[in-house]
């Protein structure tokens, strides 16, 4: 059981986990031991509420498919029990960000000071490289 809130949590039947071999380099033991894990999570099947689901449908993240699954390799671990710790960690921090609302961005202006010294550094620099040019005679 994952809980992502108070009132919100996922059942152990919604999170497929399934064992498999690591990439890379490491040996033996590499070639060995499933210790990577392979989370899937379908998002429309869930039991998360109506707002959780269109959020999360709506993220441009190449780890959701075209069905509205998440699919998320943890690896980073040598044991099996890490990366599945790892793999929920994830997902749980991919849900909690798709439902953070941001707060909407008000346009300000610029004080008139910060306007005033912008202009007056513009006019230092040009006079800097008007200095720096050849002279004719």
């Amino acid at each position: 059981m994952l809980r992502l809130s108070n009132n919100v949590e996922l059942s152990d039947w919604e999170i497929e986990l399934s064992a498999i071999r690591a990439q890379g380099a490491g040996g033996q033991n590499v070639n060995k031991v499933s210790s990577a894990i392979h989370l899937r999570f379908d998002i429309k099947r869930s039991t998360l509420p109506a707002f959780y689901k269109d959020r999360l449908l709506a993220l441009k993240d190449n780890r959701i498919s075209k069905e509205g699954v998440i699919v998320l390799k943890a690896q980073t671990y040598r044991t099996q029990e890490q990366n599945k710790e790892d793999a929920l960690n994830r997902l749980k921090q991919l849900i909690l960000d798709a439902i953070k609302v941001e707060k909407v961005r008000r346009q300000t202006k610029p004080t008139r000071s910060s306007q005033r010294k912008r202009l007056d550094t513009k006019n230092k620099r040009a006079q800097t490289k008007v200095l720096r040019r050849s002279v004719k005679y």
